[in-house]
């Protein structure tokens, strides 16, 4: 066991689910898995669209108590439910400590987080919830600086944070500080869990790199990852891969 960790590993109940061909238990990273090691800073979700990243993430989260949509654990706002049960039948195994702070965040809601915290300061109670975000209103920035807003002022250190393809909005040199942000906070002793399709993000050193497919869950190191195979193989072979694309793309 080790003793930085907030959570140790994941545990699918099994005995507890009625059918493995009903979604999301369907799905192969899914139906597949017994016990999930988390690594004690650094843990990425990697995979194509649709092999359930962001459903693992989400139950994940919601086990711990986030709200569905994103947030810290205070946030209970719901515009539409739409998260699996898979939260249900999950074992979160925790560590001795406990973290100080957390955070999930999802890309593809924070707009909706951004309007609760403007509802939330209509009417604040002590200090605006706006005030951790970096003082200015999430909807006033572009989606990069917002996201980048919250990354640099509502995370704390001490925290578990679940990030849900953080790199979203983020242009490359905003994922290569993003990578320095995420160095800060594990040495603040935080612990990170991430899905992401971003080549620079997961190129963070100090982490576990867990690549679901229909086979299920795969370990697998940096250099192996198709997100890292996919970028060299384009820029070092740029003109001939444009070529196949795009005579591919004419002939159909």
């Amino acid at each position: 066991m080790n003793p930085r960790a907030y959570l140790r590993s994941i545990e699918l109940q099994r005995d507890k689910i009625a059918s493995l061909a009903e979604y999301p238990f369907c799905i192969p990273a899914v139906r597949t898995l017994t016990t999930l090691p988390v690594h004690p800073k650094v843990t990425f979700l990697i995979g194509e669209n649709g092999t359930g990243k962001s459903t693992l993430l989400e139950a994940i989260a919601v086990a711990w108590g986030f709200n569905p949509e994103g947030g810290s654990l205070n946030f209970t706002f719901a515009s539409r439910p739409s998260h699996s049960e898979l939260h249900q039948y999950i074992r979160l195994v925790k560590g001795v400590r406990r973290p100080r702070d957390g955070f999930f965040f999802r890309a593809e809601s924070f707009y909706n987080l951004a309007t609760n915290i403007e509802d939330l300061d209509r009417e604040p109670i002590g200090i605006p919830v706006i005030h951790s975000y970096g003082g200015h209103s999430l909807h006033e920035q572009s989606h990069g600086e917002a996201f980048f807003a919250t990354f640099m002022h509502r995370f704390g250190g001490q925290g578990l944070y679940l990030l849900d393809e953080p790199e979203a909005a983020l242009s490359p040199v905003r994922q290569m500080a993003m990578l320095s942000r995420i160095h800060a906070l594990v040495n603040q002793q935080s612990q990170f869990i991430i899905t992401t399709h971003s080549p620079i993000i997961l190129a963070y050193p100090d982490a576990a790199i867990l690549q679901l497919s229909d086979a299920g869950f795969e370990k697998v190191t940096y250099e192996q990852t198709e997100h890292y195979i996919t970028m060299r193989e384009f820029i070092n072979n740029r003109e001939k891969m444009l070529k196949l694309l795009l005579n591919e793309n004419n002939s159909s």
